[in-house]
């Protein structure tokens, strides 16, 4: 049977789409190749293909209607990190990340999968994503399979290789769970300490707010050090990233607007993420939105209020007293960061800041971890060998912690590391600078 589906051409001079999504900046492509050297599958693999230039060809292709979305067709396009390292030496300014959450939604639209499949995507994507008690709840299963060494007798049985799928995958990146005690986030309102700087909103999220609140807490008590006074939304839950990064994209929509209707309430200055995915995805409210009249300038306006945690705080010298904090460390910088929003040099501002802290650069400090959203749970395979690479430069450092600012690379980068016994921490930024004001230092 023929499962390949055939797009209908567009009109002669006609606006290039997937999935009703633009995709006319592939033409701004001019095909240089520069790209080639910083993709990652395409570093591994060695093939067009699986390259940025190779998926661009593939994309416009499938919005002329001159392929069909084959079993290799998608195969290659799925393989895509969606890291967007591309964008950062693409001398033409083609919209990469744009163009493969297209091809995505379109894939999802068109090659579903099996029902299982199809379940299991809604299970996570619809159910527990959009309804963040209900995420609390399977939070608090995990939480319970860990606690009574069940987990521990699954593993050491080898009754994990049994299950389906990439099952396997996500049963192994599955983090300690915190008691239900330690997932509380930051309280409504935290005053800023001396000289009020802003008034900022910052996002606390969906698998943040149950396996890393410790980093939400830690944020509101550095933003506040700083001169902030820190709000936390209610109402607010999950902003869309791993939706629109799935292929979901009238979920990412959803939650978009929610996120919007959460935050607007807040009338804050800027509003404070501390996982770069939801901050890029954030930023791009206003393209993402730009066709719904309701939402399209409130998205733009939103958009631009959206600040990272390290672009945010190096507007300005960190605020003293800081305490030595005695420790050599690297940074990963996360794809999110570094590429989706271009932020770079202001992690290692902040870091240099710090007394004690000695920070020693990684190689290839910007290549993908092999996380990438939730890639390492159905592209297991690359993502290890992306993991493995990762992992082998920051043996190499010396280093005791690995900082970086992204909840999916902390937990694919500790995988990594345990499986190679070593006893390097990794840590958030925000941990390090909790730290350095006298905190706990957003210890789970």
């Amino acid at each position: 049977m023929d499962t390949t589906t055939h797009a209908s051409p567009p009109a002669p001079g006609g606006p290039l789409s997937l999935h009703g999504l633009s995709v006319d900046g592939v033409n701004q492509c001019v095909h240089c190749g520069l790209c080639l050297a910083y993709c990652p599958t395409f570093s591994e693999l060695g093939t067009e293909m699986d390259s940025p230039r190779g998926r661009i060809f593939m994309i416009k292709s499938l919005a002329e209607g001159r392929m069909t979305l084959s079993d290799s067709t998608v195969r290659h396009l799925s393989l895509c990190l969606d890291c967007r390292a591309c964008e950062t030496v693409c001398p033409a300014g083609v919209p990469y990340g744009r163009l493969i959450e297209a091809a995505k939604a379109e894939i999802e639209r068109d090659r579903p999968g099996a029902l299982g499949r199809r379940l299991f995507r809604w299970l996570n994507f619809g159910l527990l994503l959009g309804h963040p008690r209900l995420l609390g709840l399977a939070a608090s299963g995990a939480r319970l399979y860990q606690a009574s060494g069940l987990q521990r007798l699954v593993r050491k049985s080898g009754l994990v290789r049994l299950l389906p799928g990439t099952l396997p995958a996500w049963e192994a990146l599955l983090p300690p769970v915190p008691a239900k005690s330690e997932r509380t986030g930051p309280p409504p309102v935290t005053p800023a300490e001396g000289p009020r700087r802003a008034r900022v909103a910052v996002l606390t999220g969906c698998v943040q707010s149950v396996i890393f609140a410790a980093h939400n807490r830690a944020t509101a008590r550095v933003l506040a050090k700083n001169g902030g006074e820190v709000i936390v939304p209610d109402g607010q839950g999950c902003c869309g990233a791993l939706n629109a990064h799935g292929g979901d994209h009238a979920r990412a929509l959803a939650m978009a607007r929610r996120t919007i209707d959460a935050f607007e309430v807040a009338r804050v200055d800027a509003v404070v993420v501390n996982t770069s995915g939801c901050g890029a995805h954030m930023k791009a409210y206003g393209h993402l939105l730009a066709d719904d009249r309701a939402y399209a300038e409130r998205a733009r306006r939103f958009a631009a209020t959206v600040r990272d945690l390290a672009e945010f705080l190096a507007q300005e010298p960190l605020r003293g007293p800081l305490v030595p904090v005695p420790l050599t460390c690297t940074y990963h910088d996360p794809c999110h960061v570094a590429h989706g929003q271009k932020i770079k040099s202001e992690p290692r501002r902040l870091l240099a800041q710090i007394p004690g802290l000695r920070v020693v650069e990684l190689t290839e400090s910007d290549w993908c971890c092999g996380s990438a959203g939730i890639y390492n749970l159905t592209e297991p395979e690359m993502a290890t060998r992306l993991l493995h690479r990762k992992v082998g430069h920051v043996l190499a450092t010396g280093a005791e912690a690995v900082v970086t600012a992204n909840p999916g690379c902390i937990l694919q980068i500790q995988a990594g590391l345990g499986a190679h016994e070593s006893g390097v921490r990794v840590m958030h930024l925000v941990e390090i600078l909790d730290r350095a004001y006298g905190g706990p230092g957003g210890a789970r």
